[in-house]
């Protein structure tokens, strides 16, 4: 029982110290000084008016917002049928596809980022959503290939064939006894993928402009000229839409996917 207790409190203890900055980011965000200040020196909602009146922050945000979702959908769609068939079938170089599209988790992002940059010379994709769009699949693909590949186990092999047997269709397998398998897999993969291309610089960099901006960028830009709150209600309207994503994601996984039966 004390050993139970201790972990408890190891587990609540580690929660408040990851959720702590957070939590001063948001107390900035609403200080009424001109300065970044925590505790906040009064309480006002200024800084978030000041970023909604900017239409520059508002493209940011929704260029970030269409980017991340077109990444995760492309990463889901092309991900469960690459490890579906790295799990299910034997063929020559199935180890080394497998490392390569697994690659971009250990490759450094700026280094993408300039490869893509000049890769896009090529085809007339630099600087464009077309390519901020290939870039951000490339690196948030892995994460879920990552969550459906550990799901994907010789009992969960036994239950197909055993769908097939029984009579089912190829596509009423996949969809009645395969997705609900993996289900989990594309959820937690979704979230990392959706967060990490919301959060991405290195690679974004390199693909934007003035008139097609991240949020990222656009705050990695402004806080080498200025430092205000501006910055900290930026960061808090990200935290809240992270959050928000997380939320969605899990719903859609949960309740809109087929459940086992």
């Amino acid at each position: 029982m004390p050993a139970r207790l201790l972990l408890r409190l190891v587990a609540w203890a580690t929660l408040a110290y990851l959720l702590l900055p957070l939590l001063v980011i948001l107390g900035a965000s609403l200080t009424a000084s001109p300065y970044l200040a925590f505790p906040p020196q009064g309480w006002t909602l200024d800084w978030y008016r000041q970023m909604l009146a900017d239409p520059s922050y508002r493209a940011a945000f929704a260029t970030s917002s269409q980017l991340a979702l077109a990444a995760t959908v492309l990463a889901v769609l092309l991900s469960v049928p690459a490890a579906l068939a790295i799990a299910r079938y034997r063929f020559p170089g199935r180890q080394a596809a497998s490392a390569l599209l697994m690659s971009p988790l250990v490759l450094p992002h700026i280094v993408l980022g300039a490869a893509l940059l000049q890769f896009g010379g090529y085809f007339g994709l630099v600087r464009s959503f077309p390519a901020l769009l290939i870039g951000h699949t490339v690196i948030v693909a892995p994460f879920v290939l990552r969550a459906v590949l550990t799901l994907l186990t010789p009992e969960q092999r036994a239950l197909e064939e055993a769908s097939y047997d029984l009579g089912a269709s190829p596509w009423s397998t996949f969809w009645r006894v395969v997705l609900p398998q993996i289900r989990p897999g594309i959820v937690t993969g979704s979230i990392f993928a959706f967060i990490s291309s919301w959060i991405n610089v290195e690679l974004s960099v390199f693909n934007t402009s003035t008139a097609l901006n991240t949020i990222p960028v656009k705050l990695f830009n402004y806080v080498q000229y200025t430092i205000d709150p501006l910055i900290a209600a930026v960061s808090g309207a990200t935290i809240v839409a992270a959050v928000l994503a997380i939320l969605v994601l899990d719903f859609i996984g949960l309740d809109l996917l087929p459940d086992r039966k």
